[in-house]
């Protein structure tokens, strides 16, 4: 049994040393936490607490909250204790209007980056960023010629379908929902529901872009170093206009430390949210960033702007210079252009009727002092042979990854679903002959049903591993050469002549040689 009037003590100290709680709110957050504990007097005889201190996150804390919860018919099951638990981290962390005083002060006494550290510790500290689910996920690199792509497999993320996120993009808004979506900012402070999820400790900061009003975040299942969020706090659909490029730019110069992207606004090209206008940011470096240039050029009415085709999977130009202005409106032109552009030679179809083409813009403040400008061109053109997108991943890779290839995977990071921990280890297993096969008896319910033509095919390939290590490393290598795959399937002007020669034409059209 957990005692409840001894947790109250410890979380006081841990807020106290990692959540900024400040002595005069002490005795105030102590009763409230005693109400939301039905517990009236405090802990006598309180042994040291010192060890708190030394907590890197919150996660015994954390469980202990939901397991008093439970004892005390606070909470009926493990998803209501988690939402009691979330609460109770929230009134340990300081309002929004505390944290973004804080923030601001750090930022123009320290800088950005100092700030940063401040929101995104208390992220973690606050059990909103989840850092030990995060530590779970499985990460390798895998050195494919001159680029290096990053492929992970996120235990914390759900795999979600290109058809329910189109279905979600064309609904009709809900204004009885709240919030309406989980990117709103009606979320900051939420309890959260069965079918919401806590975000009681979630906190931002505000921020203008474009002269409008903007929210960072991190995320809670960060896909890579600090990452956040950038969203509307108008609950207004994704678009792709030179807005966009002003607003990204606007957002590297308040964080020049770090990247910050955009999805698409259109099904099986964009990000799993649609219906909420965001973008995606961090730290890190991503492997697109570390391409190099395949093809130099330059705009006579942009001298100032270095231009490249860079030399990369999918279809992106890069675009570097001091002035900030000529890159915006340059890269606006290619946003506009190619939204209505079409050359049905290469398989770019698009009409007035139903636009296909949209673009995946990526800003970042380069260490020389130069802004870069990194545009992924994007169609999502629908066939009979590609049902789920010409340039999406085809059918014969749905088995590794079937979801929309959005902004950090068109970049080379890979999030691949869940499942594929387990599944590779059972493809394994079968390949080195530890375990039986026999592909006609996998029905349709078998998990392994959708890999039986990769097992197939390894098996035939690789008759005689008889190491699970070594049948492993096959498997492994298998899901790489996919992810290479895939990304090659997601661009418009492929690597062959015809392709190059496609890509110059659409360029030409905005002087671009």
């Amino acid at each position: 049994m957990i005692n409840g009037k001894l947790l109250v003590e410890k979380l006081i100290v841990y807020a106290k040393n990692f959540l900024h709680l400040n002595e005069l709110d002490e005795i105030y957050v102590r009763n409230t936490i005693f109400m939301l504990f039905h517990i009236s007097s405090p802990a006598e005889n309180v042994p040291n607490l010192n060890y708190i201190k030394e907590m890197s996150v919150p996660d015994v804390l954390f469980n202990e909250i939901k397991d008093y919860a439970k004892e005390n018919n606070i909470a009926e099951d493990d998803t209501q204790a988690t939402l009691f638990a979330s609460y109770i981290m929230g009134v340990l962390t300081q309002k929004p209007a505390e944290i973004n005083q804080t923030f601001k002060y750090l930022k123009e006494k320290m800088g950005a980056q100092s700030a940063c550290d401040y929101l995104y510790n208390l992220s973690v500290m606050n059990n909103y960023v989840q850092k030990t689910a995060i530590s779970k996920n499985i990460g390798w690199e895998y050195a494919d010629k001159d680029s290096v792509l990053e492929i992970t497999i996120n235990l914390s993320k759900p795999e979600k379908d290109n058809k329910d996120i189109a279905k979600l993009a064309k609904a009709p808004v809900n204004t009885s929902k709240y919030p309406m979506c989980p990117l709103c900012a009606e979320n900051e402070g939420f309890f959260g529901s069965y079918t919401h999820p806590p975000r009681a400790n979630l906190r931002t900061v505000s921020i203008t872009l474009g002269g409008e009003n903007w929210n960072m975040q991190y995320s809670p299942y960060a896909y890579f170093d600090e990452h956040c969020i950038v969203f509307n706090r108008k609950h207004v659909p994704m678009k792709m206009t030179r807005e966009t490029i002003n607003n990204l730019f606007d957002f590297v110069e308040l964080f020049p430390n770090y990247f910050v992207g955009s999805n698409s606004d259109l099904p099986i090209v964009g990000g799993s949210i649609l219906n909420h206008e965001h973008y995606q940011g961090g730290k890190h470096e991503m492997p697109m960033h570390k391409a190099k240039a395949l093809t130099p050029l330059s705009c006579e009415k942009f001298p100032d702007v270095e231009i490249c085709i860079l030399n990369w999977y999918n279809s992106a130009i890069r675009l570097t210079g001091y002035n900030r202005n000529t890159i915006c409106e340059l890269g606006g032109d290619i946003v506009e252009a190619w939204k209505s552009y079409a050359d049905e030679s290469v398989g770019v179809i698009n009409s007035k009727e139903e636009r296909h083409n949209t673009c995946t813009p990526i800003a970042r403040y380069l260490s020389d002092g130069k802004f870069c400008l990194e545009i992924i061109l994007r169609n999502n053109v629908t066939s009979e042979t590609f049902p789920d997108g010409v340039f999406h991943a085809h059918p014969e890779y749905h088995n590794i990854k079937k979801e929309g290839i959005g902004l950090i995977e068109a970049m080379g990071l890979y999030i691949l679903p869940g499942r594929l921990k387990k599944q590779i280890e059972e493809i394994a297993s079968i390949i080195c002959k530890e375990q039986p096969y026999d592909g006609a008896k996998i029905k349709e319910d078998n998990p392994l049903y959708v890999h039986v033509p990769m097992i197939e095919k390894l098996i035939k390939n690789n008759p005689d591993i008889t190491d699970l290590t070594k049948a492993r490393e096959v498997v492994k290598d298998y899901v790489n050469k996919t992810c290479v795959s895939i990304l090659e399937n997601t661009a418009v002007f492929k690597k062959d002549e015809m392709g190059t020669l496609a890509f110059k034409r659409f360029l030409n059209t905005l002087e671009i040689r």
